[in-house]
This record gives C-alpha cells, structure tokens and sequence, in this order.
C-alpha cells in the first residue's frame, strides 16, 4: 500500500427504520432557527415532513423552510437560500431529501458568513474557507441512497445560465454533523431514480478502485462493497420493497464516497466530470448521465490499466480477463435497466461539442485526457 493519507470523518451515523427517533437527541447540539431544506414536495406527500416537523416543533425549535431544492441544484437556487438563512439568522441547517438536498444545504452553509463571490471561491477556484469564517453546522434525513453525500464534504451546483456543473469537496468543517438513514424513506422515490442512485454509487467506487498498481487494502473493501451492491441491486430491481436490498443499497452508498476507500489511491474522477457536463446539457439523471458513458470510458482506460481490470473481472465478476469483466459490467447493467448511451438519456451528435466545452478534465487514473479525447468518448457513447 502507497502513498501518504489522512483519514477523519466527523459525522454521525443514525441507521434503520427507528433512526429518526434520534432526532429529538441530536436537537439539543442546535441553536433555536432552522432552515429546513427539502425538495419538491414528494417529503409532504409521503408523511416524513411531517414526522420531522413534529420533532423539531416538540424540540422548541423555529422553523424556516426553503423547498424547492431540485435534482441538480442551481446557482440561482444557491443564492437564494443564503439569502433565506442570513434574512433570518438562521442557526443551523437540516436537509431533508437525497443527496441533492444534502449538497445544497453544505453549500449554503460554506456561503452564508462568506464575505465575497462565494461561487467564484468555492466552486470556480476551489478554495476552502478561511480558519476563520464562521460555518453553519447541518444534518440530514436521507429518503435516497446514491451519492454519499450524508458522511462526505461534497456539494455539486449547476449554473443553468452557461450550462455548467461543477463540485467541490469542502474540508471536515462542512461534513454533516449527523445523518439520519432509515432504508425505508428510499422505497418513497421512484424506481428510476433507485436505479440511477445504483450506479451512481458503483461509479463512485470505480473511480476510485481504477487508479494505482499496489496491492491496497482500499481496493480489497471496495470489491466487497461492488460484489454486495450487485447483489442488492438485483434483489432491489425484482422487489423495490424488499427492505434487506434496500438497507444494503443504503449503506453502501455511505462506504462508497465517505473518503474511506480512497485512502493510498491517486483516483480518476473524469467519468463524473463528463457525467456532470452530460446532465448539465440533457438534465437527465446523474446516474444514467455515468453509465451512459461509462463503457467507452472505461474501454479506454483498461488499455492502460489492464492488470487492474483483470483483478476487477476476477474478483468481482468470477471471469478472468479484463474483457470479459468489462462485459459483465455492462450485461449488469442491462438487467437493472440502465441506459449504455448518450442518446438513451437525450444528447445528440450536435451536442457533443458543448459539452467538452464545459467538461472539466482533471488528472486521472491511467489516462491523461485532453478535449479530442472527451469527444472520442462522447462519439463512441452515441
């Protein structure tokens, strides 16, 4: 095992289907106001608003609610829920909803005493904040397992205006401060979006799995968790009620992107940057936005990183050549039901060029890409 590391992760977890009993315990940590984050609505439609609301009401808690948080959280939307906490000085933030609403709320709460073009620092230069700047602590009610986003400093934003997507992974200080994560709240989304949240985690792992020769013990956990999340999604595709599935789905996805397996890896995270700028331009899922590039990504990159692949065919898919567990990948994800192209999820030829503009391109694992590269790719995923 290479490299040098450090590992810290501040967040409580609170698992199972009594976890949001636990709510009322964690009140007292908190001061008085509230800004409560949640989505569309479906959190109303389906009873756990309620529930919540009962318990932060009985904690003398007040109340002021921000809705609206959608799927890809806009810039526009940013601005306006700092605007909401600094108006009525709020204390804390508590984010009900999936992952989207989870990395709103932390980017909310980095923003809220920043001094400054918040977005700029942030998220276009990747700045942390100052050792000084005071940071509004959150919690979340997790209701869909896929982007970790509960246990990790993550927040992905969109600027509708130009089309671009665009994370930054904060420090320690905006990790959730605890996650509530009761497997029954993700039976309440549908089953599209449990299948997008699937392969959201399994890219999750792979972009940090695919990097490194060393024999590290990081990508022996992450076999684990690839084989169980195989297992359950099957189980969770058949059944989506079955609540042993569903918990394991849920508990991977915290494991998967909670900083743990990447530890001693150098990581690739180029299939989420072309996923980001793929559900930018399309507005589909993120999760379908990977897997709809994911295999000609991936073909590219065995080249390079064959030995790897061999040991992901073997240890993952009980096959032995690197083809062959690539093959097994994408039968996978045929029977779950995702998309294999960029066509499936609304791009088009005349697209392409658009979205390498607004891709990202980092140093990756085995490749080192340039923009014709993004663009071979995007052509071999129509």
């Amino acid at each position: 095992m290479q490299g040098n590391f450090k590992y810290y992760n501040p967040t409580k977890l609170y698992f199972g289907e009594e976890s949001l009993n636990y709510l009322k315990d964690e009140l007292k940590n908190f001061g008085e106001r509230v800004l409560l984050n949640y989505g569309s609505g479906s959190v109303k439609r389906n009873g756990i608003y309620d529930a919540v609301v009962t318990i932060l009401r009985e904690g003398g808690k007040t109340i002021i609610e921000n809705p609206g948080v959608m799927s890809n959280p806009t810039l526009e939307k940013l601005h306006e829920g700092v605007r909401f906490a600094r108006d009525n000085k709020v204390d804390w933030i508590l984010a009900l909803g999936g992952g989207s609403v989870c990395d709103y709320s932390k980017g909310v709460a980095a923003s809220v005493f920043f001094d400054g073009d918040y977005w700029k620092e942030f998220w276009l230069e990747g700045h942390q904040p100052s050792a000084e700047q005071r940071i509004l602590p959150v919690g979340c009610i997790l209701t869909m397992a896929g982007t970790g986003s509960e246990m990790n400093g993550g927040c992905v934003i969109t600027d509708a205006a130009s089309n671009f997507k665009t994370g930054h992974v904060f420090d320690s200080r905006l990790m959730p401060k605890f996650s509530i994560l009761n497997p029954r709240y993700t039976m309440t989304v549908p089953l599209e979006q449990m299948k997008a949240g699937i392969y959201d985690i399994m890219n999750h792992i792979f972009e940090q799995y695919f990097s490194d020769f060393d024999d590290n013990t990081s990508d022996y956990i992450s076999e684990g968790l690839m084989r169980g999340l195989i297992v359950a999604s099957r189980a969770a595709v058949k059944d989506p009620q079955n609540y042993e599935a569903r918990s394991n789905i849920m508990w991977t996805a915290t494991w998967a992107l909670n900083t743990l397996i990447k530890c001693g890896k150098s990581e690739d995270w180029m299939v989420h940057m072309i996923g980001h700028s793929l559900g930018a331009w399309t507005h589909a899922p993120h999760g379908y936005c990977l897997a709809a590039c994911s295999m000609a990504y991936y073909r590219r990159a065995m080249k390079k990183g064959r030995a790897k692949f061999e040991r992901f065919a073997r240890n993952v898919w009980g096959v032995q050549t690197a083809e062959e567990g690539l093959e097994a990948l994408k039968k996978w994800m045929m029977e779950i039901g995702l998309p294999l192209t960029i066509t499936e999820i609304g791009a088009t030829p005349e697209m392409i060029d658009d979205i390498v503009s607004t891709t990202e391109i980092f140093p990756a694992g085995y490749l080192d890409l340039k923009p014709e590269d993004i663009k071979e790719i995007l052509k071999e995923s129509l």
